[in-house]
């Protein structure tokens, strides 16, 4: 991974296993689905190990993406952001509210594509995963 001030964005993107590393996005859906009928898509952090949600470490907001198969672009979806961490007037991880990184979403599609989940973490940055959905008459 470059670190430089000219990176591309691309380039700080990190991918792993979810099962292994809490920073990835786990979406979670049908593997297929009828065209054009609406289904149910979730997405979170750290279903095997769990991520932090401190006022010094947490997950800041996950973008979900749907990319058409051969589409130019993708679809943005969805972003859901997580505002509360603990902070209060009293000091870090002092106040009651704390916002869990997990967001749902329905949405339709005409065709098969993939799903992408981008997540940002406020210390270790950009973490993505992927999930093919199939459409069957």
């Amino acid at each position: 991974m470059t670190t430089t001030a000219t990176a591309k964005v691309s380039e700080m993107i990190r991918q792993a296993d979810w099962k292994t590393e809490k920073h990835v996005p786990v979406i979670e859906c049908p593997d297929t689905v009828r065209p054009d009928e609406m289904f149910d898509v979730t997405v979170t952090l750290g279903k095997e190990v769990a991520h932090p949600n401190t006022t010094e470490h947490h997950i800041r907001w996950i973008d979900l993406y749907f990319h058409e198969k051969d589409a130019k672009a993708p679809y943005h979806v969805a972003r859901f952001g997580f505002c509360a961490h603990g902070e209060s007037v009293e000091g870090p991880n002092q106040g009651r509210v704390y916002t869990h990184h997990c967001g749902a979403t329905r949405l339709k599609i005409g065709k098969p594509g993939v799903l992408q989940a981008l997540a940002y973490c406020n210390i270790h940055g950009l973490w993505e995963s992927t999930r093919e959905v199939k459409v069957s008459q």
